[in-house]
């Protein structure tokens, strides 16, 4: 994609922190980062999201990002790693290119967000009737 600046970055277009790469994934520092370590792992290939990723594009993605993991878990000693990928602008996913956040979490550092959330006990027939709707489509 001409516009991509994920497919900008693997072409060697635009300058970046390289973390991990391989022949199917790129993994780099976030230049802006939630925390020291925040690391971004995409595919080369270009897709815009969960729906359009390819099986094996998605299965290379997520096994650099346990190597990854261990990795910022043996460098940084944080006390957790939130994994957090967005689909879709209504969920604010900003760079269209999947990619998925590994954000590690120090003792010194504040909660993070959007890992805190409060339970409330759901409906239980609309979850249910929701399960099976889902699951009907698959």
């Amino acid at each position: 994609m001409d516009d991509c600046i994920f497919c900008k970055i693997v072409s060697g277009e635009i300058p970046f922190f390289k973390i991990y790469e391989d022949d199917k994934v790129l993994a780099f520092e976030d230049i802006n980062p939630v925390s020291k370590g925040h690391t971004l792992v995409i595919p080369k290939r270009h897709a815009q999201d969960l729906w359009e990723i390819s099986d094996e594009d998605l299965a290379a993605v997520l096994l650099a990002s346990k190597k990854i993991a261990r990795a910022i878990k043996k460098i940084l000693n944080p006390i957790g790693v939130a994994c957090l990928q967005l689909n879709g602008r209504g969920v604010n996913q900003m760079v269209m290119h999947y990619h998925l956040h590994l954000v590690p979490r120090s003792p010194e550092e504040p909660e993070l967000m959007f890992t805190s959330w409060e339970l409330r006990h759901g409906d239980m027939d609309l979850i249910k009737k929701t399960a099976e709707l889902i699951a009907s489509a698959i």
